[in-house]
């Protein structure tokens, strides 16, 4: 088997070099925007909206973002003026007249490029609407699917993407069913994590995105506590093995679903341990994970930008799906560091410029998420996962930051805060622990 690996790892490096070398044209895959190309706008004005700004306005493409939420981020990066909007979910035809309006004050037909799933899911319900007022990515009918979880699980099915145990459950009986069946420890999921937002802070599911069940018992309490808001969740068993395990494959398919852009990374840290984003990533060379992701995006016809983040079960050795995000992500920023610029690529292809398809370079650094990964460190040095000196050697040059940038200000001095702040928090808590 090893040796099986080791041939698909230097075909995957042939490959990708062979991309890599092969002659791009500058009318193809230009650095800069022209003056006239189109406005880009980017659905979502949180740290993911910021990336795509960041990465849009850095080549001179005129951009702007919206959002509900004035407190996001965005609405104080320099990268382009951020929009308020109504809420979709809450004021969906309020929101439909805000993009028809939104798009005669910039002109033209601005691209649009979703960051947040409120905003997939948004566009892809008003597409019909849209269409005339901005270019949208052919593959938004598939991305809309993809942003929740009972569709998104359907389509791996259906096409042959491995996952865990996985069932949507509605009542005490199924919740029983799928018991019976699984492996232990499992976890329940709502369809979207938006539907937890509306439980009220204490409650014990308020903004989780997922909750842990040790035991069939408490499998059964939190689907009871989930039904409050809807008895629809998602009941499925943990992939286990440390979070190293964990790969993240970002890619960008253009408006053929031919795949132009491709990068994986190898997650470090993550918060919450163990299931939430990753904090630190690096680049990492994983043929077996890359077909699986590139097969199951071709076998659906997917075309936009994606990322999946899967990992390898250390009780049988295959590598299982966590989820799809069909939009920019957070992940996606350290793609634009290993030489494969995404939301570029996606604004290229989207105007008609036929991107050539561009691999990684090959570089090797760390991606680091500064407000995510303080918490992260605690986490771990509590679990006695890391010493202080893996800290240090994660944080060594080379390194890119997915929320430090010295161009943009107010936006690095929000993290350092909130870094302090995380910092204080968690250093009181250990304090308190050891009392």
């Amino acid at each position: 088997m090893e040796k099986v690996r080791r041939s698909q790892r230097a075909l995957f490096v042939a490959k990708a070099e062979l991309a890599a070398n092969l002659p791009v044209s500058a009318d193809l895959n230009p650095a800069y925007a022209e003056a006239d190309w189109p406005y880009a706008v980017i659905a979502g004005a949180y740290r993911t909206g910021v990336l795509g700004l960041r990465s849009l306005v850095r080549r001179g493409v005129r951009a702007a973002s919206f959002d509900s939420d004035r407190l996001y981020p965005g609405f104080r990066s320099i990268y382009g003026h951020a929009h308020v909007c109504p809420d979709p979910d809450a004021e969906p035809e309020r929101w439909l007249d805000f993009m028809i309006e939104l798009s005669g004050k910039l002109g033209g037909k601005p691209v649009l490029i979703p960051s947040a799933d409120v905003f997939v899911s948004a566009i892809a319900a008003h597409r019909s609407k849209l269409a005339s007022h901005y270019t949208m990515s052919p593959g938004v009918p598939l991305q809309g699917l993809l942003a929740t979880k009972e569709t998104q699980y359907e389509l791996a099915a259906t096409h042959g993407m491995p996952m865990p145990r996985t069932m949507l459950v509605n009542s005490a009986e199924e919740v029983a069913a799928f018991a019976n069946a699984a492996q232990f420890p499992c976890l329940v999921k709502p369809l979207h994590f938006r539907e937890w937002q509306q439980f009220p802070s204490k409650h014990p599911l308020s903004y989780a995105k997922v909750s842990i069940a040790p035991t069939p018992a408490r499998l059964l309490e939190i689907w009871r506590l989930a039904s409050a808001i809807s008895p629809n969740v998602i009941a499925q068993e943990i992939i286990q093995g440390p979070d190293t395990d964990k790969r993240v494959y970002l890619a960008c398919y253009d408006s053929r679903s031919r795949r132009i852009a491709n990068a994986m990374f190898r997650e470090l840290r993550c918060n919450p341990m163990g299931f939430g984003p990753a904090t630190v990533t690096e680049p990492v060379v994983d043929p077996e994970t890359d077909e699986i992701c590139d097969r199951f995006l071709g076998s659906i016809g997917y075309s936009g930008i994606c990322e999946i983040e899967v990992k390898r079960d250390m009780r049988d050795g295959r590598v299982k799906l966590i989820e799809v995000n069909a939009r920019l992500t957070g992940g996606g920023d350290a793609a634009p560091y290993a030489g494969v610029d995404l939301c570029w690529l996606h604004y290229l292809d989207l105007i008609g410029k036929n991107p050539a398809p561009v691999a990684p370079d090959g570089r090797n650094f760390r991606h680091i998420d500064l407000r995510a990964d303080v918490g992260a460190i605690f986490a771990y040095r509590r679990a006695r996962l890391i010493s202080w000196g893996d800290v240090i050697r994660s944080y060594k040059a080379p390194r890119a930051f997915f929320d430090f940038d010295t161009h943009d200000w107010r936006y690095s001095v929000e993290t350092i805060y909130r870094m302090a702040r995380s910092a204080v928090r968690e250093l009181v808590r250990s304090l308190l622990d050891r009392s």
